[in-house]
């Protein structure tokens, strides 16, 4: 194969950003000042954040000048993701002040350099004499200004300066340098520290929060009891509840020593909490506990959030480490999910066939031994595991699925074995997702215009590679590799290769026919990450067994040349998706000569806290104002890649009244998929095939960024503005502005969607010469 050839020689785009640059996901913090003497107030403060607020975790930026180790190893013990910052002491030594040799009058200044910190997209600081009593999802959810409670004695123009909501357009030089005029200068209410240097600067500009956000203690005088709807409780003054308190105030303080509690006791009401807990939270805190009681509900709990996050082996080793009594179904089945997932197949069985003697737990298990049993290509137990699945629960979605892949028969194969290409694909049932079942085609059509079992033998992604399977492909021309994001960890977790075809290091070796990999995605979430030195391995492995090692956007190729040595990097050029260029590449294409006057929207739910964070509210609140405009030019269809997109028309209805046709494009075929794209006017898509198979026919899109792989594609056709983020404080009006434009010179942008699709073209024509070159054909 040529070394010089043009695909190769495509100049790549600049370094890729990190993920949430290119997701514009926010960055969101806790923080606090932190000294010796606060400590105790500081460690209730983390204690009460956790069990009040069990589904949070962020950043929690320490701001200190003098913390010893052992402080700081009890901070961190408190929290998993604990960010340490030293102040610049002597920088606030220029400040005016009342009292210049009080030492905490010194330190009541460093908390300002919060707005020094220029990582975040939203800063949270809470003063160290608070505790967090309820839900802050209201705060979180905050996008514009620098939000406060108003002072209890001082009215509405003053802030109480103990909470804070800082957002981006605050942490700048230019605003620290307006704290530092204020702060030299002395003109502000000197015994109020940071507080009247924040009051002096703003002057009543700011975002004006509930009391129920710093509920003072100074409200509750005479030894009234703490408001039920209180989220926190803030001690001000100078008597502090680890100091012993001041009279008074009792009732408030019973309330702080609620989270005076020892490490073994935090722990143990933390995983007492009721609903959702935080993955994060849930492993440090479980961990400990579970290795202090051996106590076998806490380590399922545990499990189950390794194996939500892909740490499939942390999973194992949690519930091996305790003794799980034969009927504790629910820990059996748990650990039956980890094992499978590391592919310890024996072990999960057993574990799985003791899990289905519990009614509760039965369904489960037995979905589970189906789809293990059609891994090893055992249809008929497979059957047999999803029919006794459905008989326990006949609602039970995933014993329905093994159910219909294991009764569904194989197209037999035409075509003689040396005619043949082998294909690894992730191959989507009836019903699944609409861009995953148009991939594996549009994948063959990249080798020539017949897809059917006369030129190819399908492989099964999933299904484990064995020794049987491995001489059917060496029997083949080659085996060609492609058809989805196949570089993600979690989809159907193996331990074999850690990434989505289960093969074997061995297998892959024992492969002598010419490997190609086309068109592949590495498609993790922001805030997701292959964990797993055995990945690594395999890619490795594969990179160096291949002919061609394509991938489909630069994106990916940057995040797999930096798991690889230096001397593979040239392996790994650029293959775009072949959805991208269906127009040149489906046999007697043409364009439509007429398009529906609707622009389809599709939005995702899989991996919805990746996508969305904290932000969800906000993107319904500015899709739904998009909705409303566009739709006063173009009727707005919802397009359904699987089930579960249709929930965009379920909550647009619910929460504002907006009633979208739906739909349903995982009942259709590839031809169907196709000519709904290609007729519609503008798609508005959030998967990556929501933007690739439209602009592959010559459509418009807007791509709605919630995954890196988005960003990658828009910046290998030059055409970033086709892309707005979930996250866009201004979704809404951006999303509206760039439809009716794109609507309003239509003609326009169906030429530059096929001027950018040459450029695609190109780079696969030259890709098809080296294949060809590399089969002999």
């Amino acid at each position: 194969m040529t070394t010089t050839s043009p695909a190769r020689a495509t100049a790549s785009p600049a370094p890729v950003p990190s993920s949430d640059a290119l997701t514009g996901k926010r960055r969101v913090a806790f923080a606090s000042f932190v000294d010796e003497n606060y400590l105790p107030g500081f460690l209730a403060l983390l204690r009460s954040l956790a069990l009040s607020n069990p589904g949070v975790c962020e950043d929690f930026v320490v701001l200190h000048d003098d913390l010893r180790p052992g402080s700081i190893a009890r901070i961190r013990a408190l929290h998993p993701r604990i960010v340490l910052r030293r102040v610049n002491a002597e920088h606030y030594d220029a400040y005016q002040k009342g009292d210049q040799d009080n030492y905490l009058v010194r330190k009541a200044y460093f908390i300002l350099d919060v707005f020094r910190l220029r990582e975040y997209d939203t800063i949270i600081t809470l003063d160290t004499d608070m505790v967090v009593l309820s839900d802050l999802r209201e705060l979180l959810r905050l996008r514009e200004g620098l939000a406060a409670v108003p002072q209890f004695f001082y009215g509405q123009h003053k802030l109480n300066s103990g909470l804070l909501v800082i957002q981006r357009e605050y942490l700048t030089d230019a605003f620290c340098a307006r704290l530092d005029a204020v702060g030299r200068s002395g003109d502000y209410e000197l015994d109020k520290h940071d507080q009247g240097i924040l009051n002096a600067v703003l002057d009543g500009d700011f975002v004006r929060l509930d009391a129920r956000y710093n509920f003072v203690k100074r409200r509750l005088s005479g030894d009234l009891p703490v408001p039920e709807d209180t989220a926190i409780l803030h001690f001000t003054g100078r008597h502090k509840p680890w100091q012993g308190g001041e009279a008074g105030y009792s009732r408030a303080e019973d309330r702080w020593r609620e989270f005076e509690l020892s490490d073994a006791d935090f722990h143990a009401a933390f995983l007492a909490r009721p609903g959702t807990l935080h993955h994060d939270l849930l492993v440090h805190y479980g961990t400990p506990h579970v290795r202090r009681t051996g106590d076998v509900e806490s380590a399922r709990k545990v499990a189950a959030a390794h194996i939500a996050s892909g740490d499939y082996q942390d999973a194992v080793d949690m519930l091996s480490s305790v003794h799980i009594p034969l009927d504790e179904a629910w820990p059996h089945e748990v650990l039956g999910h980890a094992l499978m997932s590391v592919s310890r197949y024996e072990e999960a069985k057993a574990q799985l066939l003791l899990a289905t003697a519990a009614p509760n737990r039965a369904a489960t298990a037995h979905a589970r031994l189906a789809q293990m049993a059609w891994v090893h290509g055992d249809n008929t137990e497979a059957l047999r595991h999803a029919t006794a699945g459905m008989s326990v629960d006949p609602t039970h979605r995933a014993s329905r699925l093994w159910a219909q892949r294991a009764a569904a028969v194989p197209a037999q194969e035409q075509g003689s074995a040396e005619e043949q290409l082998a294909h690894v694909a992730f191959y989507m049932d009836r019903q699944g997702n609409a861009g995953d079942k148009l991939l594996p085609e549009t994948v063959r059509l990249g080798f020539g215009t017949d897809t059917t079992s006369r030129r190819w033998h399908s492989v099964h992604a999933h299904r484990l590679f064995d020794r049987a399977a491995l001489k059917r492909v060496n029997e083949r021309r080659g085996l060609v590799i492609g058809g989805g994001g196949l570089f993600i960890p979690d989809t159907m977790p193996n331990g074999n290769s850690a990434w989505q075809w289960n093969v074997a290091d061995e297998q892959l070796r024992g492969i002598d026919v010419p490997i190609m990999v086309y068109a592949v995605g590495f498609n993790a979430f922001d805030g997701q990450s292959y964990r797993a030195g055995r990945f690594r391995e395999s890619l490795r492995l594969l990179v160096e067994k291949s002919a061609f090692f394509g991938l489909r956007n630069h994106g990916s190729i940057a995040k797999v040349r930096a798991m690889l040595p230096d001397h593979l990097h040239d392996k790994v050029r650029f293959q775009p998706c072949p959805t991208t260029v269906s127009r040149q590449l489906v046999p007697g294409w043409s364009d439509p000569a007429h398009r529906e006057d609707t622009v389809l929207l599709n939005a995702a739910y899989d991996r919805a806290g990746l996508r969305f964070g904290h932000d969800y509210g906000h993107f319904l609140a500015e899709i739904a104002k998009a909705v409303r405009n566009i739709g006063a030019h173009t009727e707005v269809r919802c397009a359904a890649h699987s089930l579960d997109d249709e929930r965009i028309a379920f909550d647009l209805r619910r929460e504002y009244g907006i009633s979208l046709p739906v739909i349903p494009m995982y009942d259709f075929d590839n031809d169907a998929i196709r000519d709904l794209y290609a007729k519609t006017r503008l798609v508005i898509g959030m998967r990556g095939h929501a933007g690739m198979i439209p602009f592959g026919v010559g459509t418009p899109i807007i791509s709605l960024i919630s995954h890196p792989k988005m960003a990658y594609f828009l910046a290998d056709i030059e055409r970033p503005e086709w892309g707005v983020s979930v996250h866009d404080r201004n979704l809404g009006a951006v999303l509206t502005e760039r439809a009716i434009g794109i609507l309003d010179s239509h003609a326009a942008t169906v030429a530059d969607v096929h001027e950018r699709q040459q450029t695609l073209w190109k780079v696969t024509e030259a890709n098809a010469s080296d294949l060809r070159a590399i089969l002999g054909s």
